[in-house]
């Protein structure tokens, strides 16, 4: 059978609000064109982001009520860690209450007041080269040239290259002081890295003696595409996949709320014993007691939980198949989309679908408008509204204009679905009418979050 079933049941609802054009063309004016200015009230369909988004499960429901509120040394923690180390075996577990917050401990520890360090990685996402350049240092993407090209249908466009981290390596090593992998890489369409490729940075990692660090917030999604796609582990579980992966990498950043089915939630972990002492520190001041982090007891019930459900491959084949179903009906309607289709969320090539808009006037955020103004599917700009913004205040085309159509899991059923697409292909036969945007006022970092735009 072809048909894609959820595999759950639904046991509590939540009502939307129905508006009509008229009520979010005001509603887009007041926020300034900026749609995460809006009010969730005032959304139909919230692809925004699958960061902490996720309906939660009957057995972590359950677990909430056995959260154990103790300042240090609680059983939640501790149950957290056995869950956690049963897939990620690092020798250091430190929870913080998302995973920004285990970056920015990460990378101010490791930047140390010096303004010449690089970072490499298949490509940063927004917080995470925010921390980065935030210290000083510089923020680089090396993503294998495959991944910049959006219509080039091949299995593993996240991959690191790594010609590039080797030319890096020999000749600024001593600039370099951990090299990065994102998984999937959510700025490149989701895609996907091979477990050839992991291993293959491990291995130059070791040659350089560079630890080698994962932005690791869906593991899981990226294990079953090894699992679909990569020769020799079909036969795998997702959880064995998972489990290789971890034991190339040296320490890993997390944010809980993508991967580990929770609304609130992170970690760090890290094997070096310096860096983990040096994080703690950081933690006490900024986050909370080492065996709490900034969460709550029944927080770290809800994660343990989720580490456990979220590698059963019921859940993963639904997740990966109800994704490409969206996908693959727009590329049908000849909207671009970045190919094949990601994980968690389908990703529109905005540059080429409305080729009329110069890519200084911000296609994708003129797109993502239009969506909300006719369908009320509030999307999410990832391209030069994100990352044009240079640190010394400069604009930067980035290498693509997309809008992401990010999907919070075990939230919304094939309908929900079914309805984006009538209305994407409604905006797709008028889309030579859309226009550009400005951007009217912009704080000096992170702009895409608070700035204002004026349509053309």
């Amino acid at each position: 059978m072809k048909t894609i079933i959820e595999p759950f049941r639904i046991k509590s609802v939540e009502p939307l609000r129905m508006t009509s054009v008229s009520e979010r063309e005001a509603l887009l004016k007041k926020a300034n064109y900026n749609l995460f200015s809006l009010k969730s009230d005032d959304v139909l369909i919230d692809l925004l982001t699958d960061s902490g988004t996720s309906a939660m499960s009957t057995r972590q429901w359950a677990g909430i009520q056995m959260g154990d509120e103790s300042y240090a040394g609680s059983p939640s923690f501790y149950r957290f860690e056995q869950a956690l180390k049963e897939l990620a075996p690092f020798k250091h577990i430190i929870p913080t209450h998302q995973g920004r917050a285990a970056e920015k401990i990460l990378f101010s520890i490791l930047a140390d007041n010096k303004q010449d360090f690089i970072i490499p990685n298949n490509t940063h996402f927004d917080t995470t080269r925010a921390n980065i350049e935030a210290t000083g240092s510089q923020a680089l993407d090396l993503v294998a040239k495959q991944g910049l090209d959006p219509q080039l249908d091949l299995p593993f466009k996240g991959d690191m290259d790594l010609m590039r981290l080797r030319d890096l390596l020999e000749t600024k090593g001593e600039q370099v002081p951990i090299v990065m992998l994102t998984i999937t890489n959510n700025s490149g369409g989701g895609q996907p890295v091979s477990m050839a490729n992991i291993r293959q940075t491990k291995a130059l990692c070791d040659e350089f003696n560079k630890p080698l660090f994962l932005d690791a917030c869906r593991f899981a999604e990226n294990a079953y595409f090894i699992k679909q796609r990569e020769a020799g582990y079909q036969d795998k579980t997702p959880k064995e996949i998972v489990q290789e992966i971890f034991s190339y990498a040296d320490g890993m950043t997390m944010s809980a709320k993508k991967d580990a089915l929770v609304n609130m939630g992170g970690w760090l972990a890290l094997n070096d014993d310096d860096l983990a002492m040096k994080a703690r520190n950081v933690l006490i001041l900024t986050e909370g007691f080492p065996t709490y982090g900034g969460l709550s007891g029944r927080d770290l019930e809800a994660m343990a939980v989720g580490l456990e459900e979220i590698v059963e491959e019921d859940y993963l084949n639904y997740r990966i198949g109800s994704t490409a179903y969206f996908g693959n009906a727009l590329d049908r309607m000849g909207i671009p989309i970045v190919k094949p289709v990601g994980g968690h969320a389908v990703y529109i090539d905005a540059r080429a679908m409305l080729p009329h808009i110069p890519p200084s006037q911000y296609p994708g955020q003129a797109l993502a408008i239009e969506m909300y103004r006719l369908g009320g599917i509030r999307g999410c700009e990832i391209g030069t509204v994100m990352f044009g913004q240079q640190p010394d205040g400069s604009e930067k085309l980035a290498a693509m204009d997309l809008v992401r159509m990010a999907i919070p899991r075990r939230v919304y059923t094939q309908s929900h679905i079914d309805y984006c697409i009538e209305c994407l292909a409604e905006v797709n036969a008028n889309k030579n009418k859309l226009r550009g945007v400005d951007i009217s006022w912009q704080p000096p970092m992170l702009r895409h979050f608070t700035c204002h735009f004026t349509p053309k």
